[in-house]
């Protein structure tokens, strides 16, 4: 079966005996240079490659900051101040990771966005759109725990104030919460915890990601028109073309990380993160990083009880619903046509649900008291039912404008018009 329809022909004495005995020569060749992509791609969909650079270095450094952190209450902190003073370079592993996790969650928001926009989840690639929806939940539970390692003011009252939340499960909550506190309340057997989970999900998350790049090349790339590949002049080899496109993508974003690295270091931090946990000290307000703001938002924005559900359970419900939604946005978008560029009703209305994202992050941060309350629960309903009811009505109601008949009249259109816009 070795070299059954490849076109890899090894030039050396090694590469011939390797490829006979484990081709993985063969396997980079026929995945990642003459692999098959769509003509028409475009930097949108520069971000899968950015996000997994972004998940190497932030394994890299991390592994690295593991040597020299020590997981208990009386230690961390000062730890992460010795990493920062005495450890060479350190400051740089230091800021490299903390500003990483914001910029990896950037790059999966517009990641995540793109598919929303191009309708990349639609068959035949549900079970692609899935696995990614398996790699956002890992992020964020990664970043949940790395959050609370530090050991600052906001690390221990975001990881009591989160964790204090499944008490509202009914029967399992107190269980749930005494598991991943080790105990009553947030102490060093949690801090221990979390910075094993925080440690050991990243490689669960290198496993999701193998078979999330495995499915891609199964079904292959959808693109910016959403239309099926129809003969070889639609497509180019992945080399050079796409890894030059890739790499320009990863330099740019790169090259913005640098900068808040260098120059604005603590920008996206919480101040009070910077003094050490004080468990009889309360901030004046709490919240986690800005990645899980507009989850917070709409954790919060249940202030109402529901029949036997109280507002307290009904947060969790609908912090947990909306991340779970977006594993059934392949069967809830009844429409024919994939990409919204044909689809003006549904481009609308995808505006209107990044602003509300936007929005919803915006209150994540502001107190939960007056006009803030009544907003986030008005932008929690439109991101509901942006999922569940707009995707659904708009594929039964929505026109499309015609779609061109293949990739290539698209590519030849576009080029017409630039060339001519008259």
């Amino acid at each position: 079966m070795r070299g059954v329809g490849s076109p890899y022909t090894p030039k050396t004495g090694i590469e011939r005996w390797l490829d006979a005995r484990m081709p993985l020569p063969r396997l980079v060749y026929d995945s990642f240079i003459i692999y098959p992509v769509p003509r028409n791609l475009n930097y949108a969909y520069s971000f899968g490659g950015i996000l997994t650079v972004m998940l190497v270095s932030q394994i890299l450094t991390g592994v690295v900051l593991a040597m020299h952190y020590a997981p208990n209450t009386v230690l961390a902190f000062d730890s992460v101040e010795k990493i920062m003073r005495d450890v060479n370079s350190g400051w740089l592993l230091r800021y490299l990771h903390s500003n990483g996790a914001s910029f990896f969650f950037i790059a999966v928001y517009i990641h995540i966005g793109r598919g929303l926009y191009y309708g990349s989840f639609k068959s035949p690639r549900e079970l692609l759109w899935v696995l990614g929806c398996t790699n956002f939940l890992l992020m964020m539970a990664t970043a949940f725990m790395g959050y609370v390692l530090p050991w600052g003011q906001m690390s221990f009252w975001g990881a009591t104030v989160i964790t204090n939340f499944f008490t509202a499960i009914p029967v399992a909550g107190q269980w749930i919460q005494q598991l991943l506190l080790g105990g009553f309340a947030v102490d060093n057997p949690t801090l221990n915890r979390f910075f094993a989970l925080h440690y050991l999900l990243p490689f669960m998350l290198v496993g999701v990601v193998t078979l999330h790049i495995w499915a891609l090349h199964v079904v292959g790339q959808n693109n910016p028109i959403g239309i099926d590949v129809k003969s070889s002049a639609d497509v180019v080899d992945f080399t050079p073309h796409a890894t030059v496109k890739d790499a320009l993508g990863i330099v740019v974003f790169s090259l913005v990380l640098a900068y808040f690295v260098f120059y604005m270091p603590n920008f996206l931090g919480h101040p009070d993160n910077y003094t050490v946990a004080e468990p009889l000290k309360t901030p004046a307000h709490i919240v986690p990083e800005w990645y899980f703001l507009p989850f917070y938002a709409i954790l919060r924005a249940i202030t109402f009880s529901i029949g036997p559900i109280d507002s307290k359970l009904g947060g969790v419900l609908a912090m947990f619903a909306a991340i779970a939604v977006l594993f059934f946005v392949p069967w809830l978008d009844t429409s024919k046509v994939r990409s919204a560029v044909y689809r003006p009703w549904y481009r609308l209305f995808f505006a209107l649900f990044v602003a509300n994202g936007l929005f919803l992050g915006w209150l994540g941060s502001r107190p939960p008291e007056g006009a803030y309350v009544i907003l986030s629960q008005f932008a929690t309903l439109y991101y509901f039912a942006f999922f569940i009811v707009i995707m659904p009505l708009l594929g039964l109601i929505e026109t499309p404008r015609r779609l061109p008949n293949s990739i290539t009249e698209a590519v030849l259109e576009q080029t017409r018009q630039a060339a001519d816009p008259d």
